[in-house]
């Protein structure tokens, strides 16, 4: 037996009896108060049943409509339940999730993910950050953009660039006063810090940038300690201080002008941006379409410009 069952006044009922007002009502389903007390007096009708007991603020459902109400709302659940199953499953088939740290995705990956969308306009890339001190698990993320020894047991691992390391600073704090031409004129400045560099003596700290380059650092006017990289480039930028910049975070403001090299030393750092995924993932046709995309946008970075001594 066929049943035309009056659906609008199915739905209708049950955002009174989940909300116990009419008005309540009416406002989510984006119609007159009207409208839904005949839609309920359509379905009272039609079922030969009262189904709720009206108040001035508040409408009770009878034991009709309780029992009504709550099996309308375990049905739309279910429903809703499967519409968001196939939802995330076609969002998952076509989005590549990429967990990297803050700094690494706002100075380098973001100004990058044009040229992916281009090339890709059948993908997407949702990028979640942490800070990179729990080991990577792969639970949250299809592949992990990781800095550090590139270290990850029973992960696959393999490099995606190095670094190198140099001061940077902004153009107006280099030919300004008191200026920054000589590596003794940093004692004039404030030194910008990472406090975040927890790698022990692989840091790349200042003081391994002088020991590397075979330079003495002076003491500077002050030192201003923050807590990302992309604050201590952007702290740079502003002509706040100088800062020990690391290639792939400053390459792309140093190309544009934004940074400046005042010294001309150039250190290889002890640690290096890694690919990092599941074995598995590898078997994935639109993560080897990211991968093959990362490592071409890493193989086509700009070079480092010349520092002022080497430009005079």
């Amino acid at each position: 037996m066929i049943i035309n069952m009056p659906f609008a006044s199915l739905r209708a009922f049950e955002a009174v009896f989940r909300l116990s007002n009419f008005s309540a009502a009416a406002a989510e389903l984006g119609v007159s108060q009207s409208a839904i007390s005949q839609h309920v007096k359509v379905l009272e009708e039609w079922l030969g049943q009262d189904l709720l007991l009206r108040g001035a603020r508040r409408s009770e459902p009878t034991l009709e409509g309780e029992r009504l109400g709550r099996a309308i709302s375990e049905g739309l659940g279910r429903v809703s339940d499967v519409c968001i199953d196939l939802r995330d499953r076609k969002r998952a088939d076509r989005t590549i999730i990429i967990s990297c740290l803050p700094g690494f995705a706002f100075t380098w990956l973001f100004p990058r993910l044009q040229h992916f969308d281009l090339a890709h306009p059948d993908l997407s890339i949702s990028i979640t950050t942490d800070t990179g001190q729990l080991p990577f698990s792969g639970a949250d993320a299809d592949v992990g953009i990781r800095y550090g020894l590139g270290k990850h047991p029973g992960f696959h691992v393999e490099r995606l660039m190095p670094e190198h390391l140099f001061p940077v600073c902004s153009p107006s704090l280099r030919d300004g006063a008191p200026g920054l031409r000589t590596l003794s004129d940093l004692a004039h400045h404030t030194v910008l810090q990472d406090e975040n560099l927890n790698f022990g003596d692989s840091s790349p700290t200042w003081e391994f940038w002088a020991r590397e380059a075979g330079v003495t650092l002076p003491e500077p006017v002050r030192t201003r300690r923050l807590g990302q990289s992309n604050l201590v480039i952007q702290a740079a930028i502003e002509g706040l201080g100088v800062a020990l910049g690391r290639e792939p975070l400053v390459v792309d403001a140093l190309n544009e002008g934004k940074l400046v090299r005042p010294f001309s030393e150039i250190v290889l750092s002890p640690l290096s941006y890694w690919l990092v995924c599941r074995s598995g993932m590898l078997e994935s046709a639109k993560v080897q379409v990211f991968l093959t995309w990362i490592k071409a946008e890493a193989a086509n970075q700009p070079p480092i410009p010349g520092s002022a001594r080497e430009n005079d």
